[in-house]
């Protein structure tokens, strides 16, 4: 096994870092006024209502500029989302190292959809170079703040001993925090793995996984990982 190759997993996380949604035309003004200032968040929330078409007519391309602005400030949110659309090719010229570039930017922050499509970008070799070690650090980032689907891939990664070495406690481990989720279409191919595997560990392995799961509290993704 190898993390899933399945067709949503390959494309990542492409919906954006919602803004504040507004079609209030007074606050748009002012949102406007503070964004040509310099307002980094204010800056992002344009670039989201230009995006959405929300009080503006939709426009990608002005929202990748108002995106830009704010994340060359150092905004994670408007730093993911400029990933998204240059790896989509929206209001942008698709560019997969730009991508890739925005995404390791924002997940240096702790953003953890940032830090799971980066995941993705070395495992697949998309705009950085195939790596699957370094894939599996940037799922470990994600899957440590509690991302479902970064616990399931992770999962897969220690059971295939892609990027990590083979480990079936761990992938016990993180195959049942996914299945714990929120996220019922990964709860349900996590809690299929967790299974699965579980038919060829001793009931000691089975044991000490579950103790993992038990002593598994999320931090913030600001927070480095313990070595694997």
């Amino acid at each position: 096994m190898a993390p899933s190759q399945s067709a949503e997993d390959k494309e990542g996380r492409n919906s954006l870092s919602p803004a504040k949604p507004t079609d209030d035309q007074e606050a748009l003004r002012l949102l406007r006024l503070k964004a040509e200032q310099g307002d980094a968040e204010a800056e992002f929330s344009l670039g989201g209502a230009y995006w959405l078409g929300q009080g503006v007519p939709k426009n990608k391309k002005e929202a990748v500029r108002w995106f830009r602005r704010a994340a060359e400030q150092g905004n994670a949110k408007a730093q993911f989302n400029l990933g998204v659309a240059s790896y989509l090719g929206e209001g942008v010229p698709k560019n997969e190292k730009e991508a890739a570039h925005w995404f390791r930017r924002a997940a240096d922050q702790g953003d953890a959809q940032a830090q799971y499509n980066l995941g993705l970008a070395y495992f697949f070799g998309r705009g950085v170079p195939k790596n699957y070690k370094e894939a599996a650090h940037w799922l470990r980032r994600a899957a440590d703040q509690g991302d479902a689907q970064a616990q399931f891939n992770l999962g897969l990664a220690y059971a295939a001993g892609a990027g990590v070495p083979q480990d079936y406690v761990l992938a016990y481990q993180w195959f049942n925090l996914a299945a714990a989720g929120n996220d019922s279409e990964v709860a349900a191919k996590a809690a299929h793995e967790r299974d699965e595997l579980a038919s060829h560990m001793t009931p000691e392995q089975i044991a000490e996984g579950q103790r993992l799961v038990r002593q598994f509290r999320p931090h913030s993704g600001n927070k480095a990982s313990a070595p694997d």
